[in-house]
C-alpha cells in the first residue's frame, strides 16, 4: 500500500564472495581458498512499471480475474485512467516500494483511500474491501503516513492478502502488531485508517 504518498527509495545491497589466499612464512604453499557463498538476494526498491500497458498488467494482477477483467485502472498519484471499467472496482499498479504491491479496491475502499491520502476521516459506516494478491510492503504498521521505517525497524512485508477497511475499532481478538504477517492482523490500530489484513497464502 505504499503507492499512497510518495515514492520511497531504499538501499540496494549486493554481496560478492572473495577468495582469500595467503602464504605461510618461509613457504610458498598457499592456503586453500575460502569457500564462496551465494550472493544475498537483492533487496530494496522494486522497479515499478513505466509503460501504460505494463501498469495495467501490474494493477490487474492484484485481484481475482473475475474482478480484474472489468475493473478500472488508474495511475498514481495522477489518477489518470489507464483503463475504464464497469464493475465499481479500481486497480492501481505497483509503486516503488521494496515489494511488489499493486492493489484493487471497491468503491467504498477508494473513498477510504482518498480520505487516507488527504488526511481526513473515512466516511462513516462504509466498509470497504481490497485485494493485494501480489503482496505488499509498508513502512510502518502503526503510522499511516510513514514513508520509510523508523531507524532499527524493517519494512512490514505481507504476502498475498485481502483487506477489510473502514470498520472502526471492531477488531477484538486480532493482533495489532505485525509480529507475524502470516496470520490476520490489524494495521494502523487506534487510527481512523485501522484495517484488517487477511493473508490468503
Amino acid at each position: 500500500m505504499n503507492w499512497r504518498l510518495t515514492a520511497v527509495c531504499a538501499a540496494t545491497l549486493a554481496l560478492a564472495a572473495v577468495n582469500v589466499s595467503s602464504q605461510s612464512t618461509g613457504s610458498q604453499t598457499a592456503k586453500p581458498a575460502a569457500p564462496q557463498t551465494k550472493p544475498a538476494p537483492k533487496v530494496g526498491p522494486v522497479a515499478p512499471p513505466t509503460t501504460d500497458a505494463d501498469k495495467i498488467k501490474s494493477a490487474l494482477s492484484a485481484a481475482p480475474a473475475a474482478i480484474a477483467k472489468d475493473a478500472t485502472v488508474v495511475d498514481m498519484p495522477s489518477m489518470k485512467v489507464l483503463k475504464p471499467g464497469t464493475n465499481g472496482w479500481t486497480c492501481i499498479p505497483d509503486s516503488p516500494s521494496p515489494g511488489v504491491d499493486p492493489m484493487c479496491l471497491d468503491k467504498n475502499g477508494m473513498e477510504w483511500a482518498s480520505a487516507w491520502m488527504n488526511h481526513k476521516d473515512p466516511p462513516k459506516d462504509k466498509m470497504g474491501l481490497g485485494y493485494m494478491l501480489m503482496g505488499g510492503s509498508d513502512a510502518s504498521n502503526t503510522d499511516p503516513f510513514a514513508t520509510e521505517p523508523k531507524p532499527g525497524e524493517k519494512w512490514v512485508d505481507t504476502g498475498p492478502h485481502i483487506m477489510v477497511l473502514n470498520i472502526g475499532d471492531r477488531f477484538a481478538g486480532y493482533p495489532t502488531t505485525s509480529t507475524s504477517t502470516k496470520v490476520p492482523y490489524v494495521m494502523f490500530a487506534g487510527t481512523p485508517y485501522a484495517h484488517l489484513m487477511i493473508p490468503i497464502k
